[in-house]
């Protein structure tokens, strides 16, 4: 059988694992995201070649990335900007390398063999250091002039918002990510998400903007399903807020997707591995 080699590239961390089933990875491991990108490469590297035989590489990493060169383009991690992450594995590896970002690699496990199984229309947002969000259209993944970058949608302030919060993205202060993310959450109230009550006033926060969020993909991709994953939604009784505040907002206008938690442990490095399998053929 082909054996494959995952990578799931994040600001904080890159996993790594080997095998042939996404359902299955072999050899997880966690390694830091250096910032000296020279350092973290060589332990990928080392570790891929100390696995064996690979077939091929899959890598869904965080971004923003260019497709056509593969590499990491404006992200905030200055020393890995311009990175040329595809490359380097392909030249140090000497394998086909998939290349997508984190979050289209867990929609397309989503999608394949996670909560969406067997759907084609699926949206997965990440909700945690940052928010980002990846679609699979009619099977196939939505790539454009780049990739989306749902975490940078335009939202309006909820009903609970404190006064005055002007939001943390250090692009655009209120976006998605600026609002809800676990930075804003942590600068709105002073804590970590992880330290505040369930009757907390922050989950009907949170809820108002991941809802918007919802709807908002929804009304332009239609999906038939919404994954919501990352640190912040541990949080047990958000999903319902979210699916109860999204009833609120479409207002019997249109079918709503399901709005899921990730069926899979490792949503980006599940579908990495997919991804080394397309670039195998």
């Amino acid at each position: 059988m082909a054996r494959y080699g995952a990578i799931e590239a994040g600001g904080t961390k890159f996993l790594v694992a080997v095998g042939e089933d996404p359902l299955l990875l072999e050899g997880v491991a966690r390694i830091e995201t250096s910032n000296q990108p020279q350092e973290t490469m060589a332990a990928v590297i080392g570790y891929f070649r100390r696995a064996g035989r690979l077939d091929a590489l899959g890598v869904a990493t965080f971004g923003p990335v260019d497709f056509a060169s593969g590499r990491i383009t404006t992200t905030p991690k200055l020393a890995w900007r311009d990175f040329p992450l595809r490359g380097v594995l392909e030249q140090e590896l000497g394998v086909p390398v998939g290349f997508d970002t984190d979050v289209n690699g867990a929609a397309l496990a989503e999608a394949r063999c996670g909560a969406g199984r067997g759907i084609d229309d699926l949206v997965y947002f990440t909700v945690g250091t940052g928010i980002g969000g990846g679609a699979l259209a009619g099977g196939r993944l939505v790539h454009g002039l780049m990739h989306s970058e749902m975490g940078h949608l335009l939202v309006r302030r909820a009903a609970d918002e404190v006064p005055g919060f002007a939001g943390v993205c250090p692009y655009h202060g209120d976006c998605l990510e600026g609002m809800a993310s676990g930075p804003a959450i942590e600068a709105r109230w002073g804590h970590k998400g992880e330290a505040l009550p369930a009757n907390h006033p922050a989950w009907r926060v949170e809820a108002d903007y991941l809802a918007q969020a919802c709807i908002n993909v929804a009304c332009v991709l239609s999906p038939r399903v919404i994954v919501l994953g990352g640190g912040v939604m541990e949080q047990p009784q958000l999903l319902g807020m979210i699916r109860g505040r999204v009833v609120e907002y479409a207002n019997g206008y249109f079918p709503l997707p399901r709005i899921e938690r990730p069926a899979l442990q490792y949503p980006g490095l599940s579908g990495a591995l997919i991804l080394a399998g397309e670039a195998a053929r």
